[in-house]
């Protein structure tokens, strides 16, 4: 187990916080797996990706272990206080995360927000905003 700090991770560089409703649940795997194949992608583009949701912290770093290979951190969110900040609460399942994904630039703003119950797109949007952000800031 470790902590994990948002303003920490801006430091190195930006940040996927992805969203996802429940471990181990079929889509989510789906969407977990996109992630841990693309993690060197992000890597690349010097960002940190994490993912958040409502599990215990056990049930979160099993699917770390089996399902994201350990390649990026998970955050337990019980209280539901980061969901609610970033306003990826289900609407239809208010005890349960969105499946919403957010790219944020190392100074703390949100360069782009991605939402849908898919699991597929969620990776190539975000790599794509990283992308975008990244030649935009070359000379």
């Amino acid at each position: 187990m470790f902590s994990f700090s948002l303003s920490a991770s801006l430091r190195q560089g930006p940040v996927v916080l992805y969203f996802f409703p429940a471990a181990f649940s079929d889509d989510c795997s789906i969407e977990a797996r996109h992630f841990a194949d693309a993690i060197d992608s992000f890597k690349a583009l010097d960002a940190t990706v994490v993912g958040v949701s409502g599990g215990s912290l056990e049930m979160l770093s099993r699917f770390s272990i089996k399902v994201c290979n350990g390649k990026f951190a998970l955050v337990s969110d019980g209280s539901q206080a980061i969901m609610k900040s970033y306003g990826a609460v289900m609407q239809t399942r208010p005890d349960f995360a969105s499946r919403t994904s957010f790219v944020i630039a190392p100074n703390g703003s949100v360069l782009h927000v991605y939402g849908s119950l898919s699991p597929h797109d969620h990776v190539a949007r975000t790599l794509a905003a990283l992308r975008e952000w990244s030649q935009a800031r070359r000379p």
